[in-house]
């Protein structure tokens, strides 16, 4: 019998080492996504140069001209290529990837951004001179002297003219261009003590600034709090709680909005890790929890959060882009978040933020037309008297008053309080509006209080701390459910089980993948505990952490305080008014509703004032 030979087929695909430039332009496609990836690269190199001043320049978006000067150490001529080499760094020697304390380590941005584009590296060291290299589509040319002042320029034109599919997916001028502006911004909030400026010089010449920010001077919070006002607005810098906390090495500082100024989407969640923007589900989750008993699912938290971390205890090098993170310890980082968020919050007590106030004098400021608003001088007292009596001649006649209004005595309709009370921050009860509005007078201003929406969050609040003291009743179910799941599902969900059993969920394996639920919280009554297993499931896979059960409880806790509370319709006695404001000011969350709303409006009285045209 012949021995049967294996042909090797001609059509069989044969191995072969890449080029050094398609190397380049396929790591290009992970590490530059868009101009504004370059944008970022760039900016985080002269950050790491140690640079007081960033300017940065760009064109059309950024596709025809990215350009960042910085005054940074410099480079010398001989370091100019070795720059443009791929996997050539400065900040790493290789041995240790986990010791990184540099916003770049991978030494790839120059190298790939010369693959797909044409780059010119111009620098000088303080001591040295200057010297320009230039490489377009990946084929550098020789180093040249160059006027050049201390520091670093990188000038990038025609992005993806090497590879031109890539421009078919990018998206509008103004589009790119605002990518830009966010990049840039977040840098600039990670590093207040360092100048930044942007500029647009579409169709040449000087262009236009589009975002400035000078160094800020003083402690950290000072120039954190000056640069998150000058890029975040003043609005949620007087409305955002300080942050400060440390847990086992990790600590914690930024700034954080009060619930009533939230936003109606995630855009102004700012988290770093190690001054190193990112965008992690793991602290975006932490957030949330922190925050999801006083705003409802549509209202999202305005933060800027920075986590600083001995850099072996987290690893950046999980994505070339380097905007995610791994930590080592993820439950202490998020229960950091958590319980920091939280303390703040209930230091703040009933305070709500001011822009409640801003809206609410918008709503009633009438639209004037343009011109001068005259205002008349305020009367005397005696020409306000004779005022009255000029305009009322009838009540002059003797004996009229006394003939049509046999009780014409003066009664006050000031309800008998403290008088002090008006020093208080919610101030004196004055009236009851509507059954459901108590006007309060402080010492500057006056107070206009939901009381349904305010007794309600005092029931809540005291719903909750019985149930924390008392822990939450398990109802044992007559026969357990069996919810059948996947192996990893399976391990993640009996990882979490302890949880789960202290808010009354009681979960154990029974074999293979499957879980037995044996107990649910008897506060939920009837539960369908398969949909509640793949809810919290589905909450841990997309945010790492699930609330679910407990949400579902607090749900309930607030549908009890809603009929517990004082309803709207009803009609209250001074010292009740006045007895609500004082639980308020020692409550702490009481000035947001159940769901986020303001329970109460603060007027000052020169904005009252402002109203009538008397300033």
């Amino acid at each position: 019998m012949p021995v049967e030979t294996h042909q090797i087929s001609e059509n069989r695909p044969v191995i072969r080492q890449l080029d050094e430039a398609a190397i380049n332009r396929i790591a290009a496609g992970e590490v530059v996504e868009r101009p504004a990836s370059a944008v970022k690269e760039l900016v985080e190199n002269a950050i790491d140069a140690g640079a007081q001043r960033i300017d940065i320049a760009y064109g059309d978006g950024g596709k025809t001209l990215i350009r960042v000067r910085d005054d940074g150490c410099g480079m010398c001529a001989e370091e100019l290529p070795m720059a443009l080499a791929r996997h050539a760094t400065s900040k790493i020697d290789g041995s240790d990837l986990l010791n990184i304390h540099t916003f770049g380590f991978r030494g790839e941005a120059l190298a790939s951004l010369g693959a797909v584009g044409r780059l010119s590296l111009t620098s000088r060291t303080a001591e040295g001179e200057g010297a320009t290299l230039s490489v377009a589509g990946g084929r550098m040319d020789a180093v040249k002297p160059a006027a050049a002042k201390p520091g670093t320029v990188v000038e990038l034109r025609d992005l993806f003219y090497a590879t031109p599919a890539r421009l078919k997916f990018m998206r509008t001028d103004r589009a790119e261009a605002q990518a830009i502006t966010d990049v840039v911004k977040r840098l600039a909030m990670a590093e207040p003590f360092i100048g930044f400026s942007l500029r647009d010089v579409s169709g040449g010449g000087e262009g236009r600034e589009t975002f400035r920010a000078d160094a800020e001077s003083g402690d950290l919070f000072d120039a954190l709090h000056g640069r998150l006002r000058r890029i975040l607005g003043s609005e949620f810098a007087d409305n955002a709680l300080k942050i400060e906390a440390e847990r086992e090495g990790i600590f914690l500082t930024g700034y954080a909005a009060l619930p009533t100024y939230s936003r109606g989407s995630s855009i102004a969640q700012y988290l770093f890790v190690n001054g190193r923007p990112v965008n992690d589900k793991l602290l975006v989750g932490a957030l949330r929890g922190a925050y999801f008993d006083f705003l409802s699912r549509d209202r999202h938290p305005a933060a800027a959060l920075f986590l600083e971390v001995e850099p072996n205890r987290v690893d950046v090098n999980v994505h070339p882009a380097k905007s995610q993170v791994r930590f080592r310890e993820p439950g202490v980082a998020r229960g950091l978040i958590v319980s920091a968020l939280r303390h703040a919050l209930a230091e703040a007590g009933h305070r709500a933020s001011s822009t409640v106030a801003g809206a609410t004098l918008g709503a009633m400021r009438p639209e004037t037309p343009g011109g001068r608003v005259y205002q008349m001088d305020r009367p005397s007292y005696g020409a306000t008297q004779a005022s009255y009596a000029a305009q009322s001649p009838a009540f002059n006649t003797p004996g009229f008053a006394e003939a049509s209004v046999p009780s014409a005595r003066f009664e006050d309709p000031t309800p008998k309080t403290d008088e002090h009370a008006t020093e208080l921050p919610l101030g004196a009860a004055r009236a009851q509006v509507h059954e459901n509005y108590i006007i309060a007078q402080t010492a500057d201003g006056m107070v206009i209080v939901d009381q349904h929406a305010a007794h309600e969050r005092l029931v809540y609040e005291k719903l909750k701390r019985q149930m924390a003291e008392n822990g939450v009743a398990a109802q044992a179910l007559l026969i357990p459910e069996i919810v059948d799941l996947s192996e990893g599902d399976s391990a993640l969900l009996l990882g979490m089980a302890d949880d789960l059993a202290r808010l009354g969920l009681v979960i154990e394996p029974f074999g293979g993948n499957a879980i037995a639920v044996r107990e649910t919280p008897a506060i939920l009554g009837a539960v369908n505990a398969r949909g509640m297993i793949m809810d919290i499931l589905d909450e841990l896979a997309d945010l790492g952490d699930s609330q679910t059960v407990k949400a579902r409880i607090e749900a309930i806790l607030s549908r009890v305080a809603c009929h517990g509370s004082i309803r709207s319709g009803r009609v209250m006695r001074a010292e009740e008014m006045n007895a609500l404001l004082r639980e308020m000011e020692a409550t702490p969350h009481s000035g947001q509703c159940n769901h986020g709303r303001p329970t109460y409006v603060e007027l000052k009285l020169a904005d009252i004032e402002r109203l009538f045209g008397r300033t």
